[in-house]
């Protein structure tokens, strides 16, 4: 495993982190998932992001579990608020003062911790003040309760004035949780310019689409049963825009290419995120225990400038781009 500082701090993380959306408390098995962080934990992650929205908080606990038996000190725990959780009422939602201190309290107790090492805005609230947002970002920060702060799906403008706002309140926002991958490439035009600017990394997300850079997915024939593309509780909606034949027979141009590198499909799709040195961490999730070495395996890996070209040529400008891409629900009440 390989390491990367977080921003411009002295936090280092695994170039691959372990996250469990869409997978503890959701679509695997509480024994499943316990195995699958213990296999993350063998391969060298030291790093796992979670949300309390996820699973409506269930994957919270799911992860403090299999990680009560863990050195606290040897682990780099993150989790997120503003999605809905409890019974979703007026403040169970967003990024206000009330909500920010009520949700980091609830995801410490399901974590098992008294601190977790990132907490991230999980989206841009339009409907609460950032100074508002930021101020108790930083009392949280002076209480011991986070060490550092982040945010989710961000764009640069937001980026810009948050950033402002944290320096002016004695403390850093190290760190942006983007979705990026071979297919959705939006950040780079604007994002990663930003945050370089002002110290902040990636930690990106879906950077298999999905599971469809794996070529697990053909053109012309139904999708895998029991493969994201039928999960209901929202793996389909996510990755129904890539799975038209046109997309996937460009995805399938692919496979000569990692052959030639002696990679698997999904290892070098996350190899290629990896290469843009604003990205720290490429987050993986698993269903199953086996998963988590063979991507473990493209950390590390390097991409030289004729294999991205081919890469592309491969694509044919299949990916989406477009500052535009990068928003946050309208509103929280959601």
């Amino acid at each position: 495993m390989e390491f990367r500082y977080l921003g411009n701090s002295g936090l280092k993380v695994s170039e691959i982190t372990y996250g469990n959306w869409l997978t503890h408390g959701s679509q695997v098995e509480n024994e499943i998932a316990r195995e699958s962080v213990q296999a993350a934990l063998e391969a060298g992650i030291t790093t796992f992001d979670t949300a309390d929205a996820y699973a409506n908080t269930a994957a919270e606990k799911v992860l403090g579990k299999a990680l009560k038996n863990t050195r606290r000190a040897s682990v780099e725990i993150f989790t997120k608020v503003y999605f809905p959780t409890g019974p979703n009422g007026p403040n169970d939602t967003g990024l206000s003062r009330k909500h920010i201190m009520e949700s980091i309290d609830g995801s410490l107790s399901r974590l098992r911790t008294d601190y977790v090492d990132l907490y991230q805005a999980h989206r841009f609230d339009y409907e609460t003040p950032l100074e508002e947002t930021m101020t108790a970002f930083a009392d949280i920060v002076r209480a011991g309760k986070a060490l550092y702060i982040g945010v989710s799906e961000w764009t640069a403008p937001q980026l810009r004035e948050a950033s402002a706002l944290a320096t002016k309140l004695g403390f850093q926002l190290i760190s942006n949780q983007p979705q990026y991958s071979m297919l959705w490439r939006v950040i780079e035009e604007e994002v990663v310019p930003a945050s370089v600017e002002l110290g902040i990394s990636q930690i990106v997300w879906s950077p298999v689409a999905q599971g469809v850079l794996t070529g697990k997915y053909k053109p012309g024939q139904p999708v895998p049963e029991g493969s994201r593309a039928t999960d209901s509780k929202g793996g389909d909606d996510m990755i129904k825009s890539w799975l038209s034949d046109e997309t996937l027979t460009k995805v399938q141009n692919l496979q000569p290419i990692a052959d030639d590198l002696g990679l698997t499909m999904a290892q070098l799709a996350v190899a290629w995120v990896l290469q843009n040195p604003n990205v720290a961490s490429a987050i993986i999730g698993a269903s199953k225990p086996e998963q988590i070495a063979s991507n473990v395996a493209a950390a590390g890996v390097t991409l030289d400038a004729e294999v991205l070209t081919r890469i592309d040529e491969a694509l044919g400008g299949a990916w989406e781009r477009g500052a535009d891409k990068t928003k946050s629900p309208a509103t929280r009440l959601v």
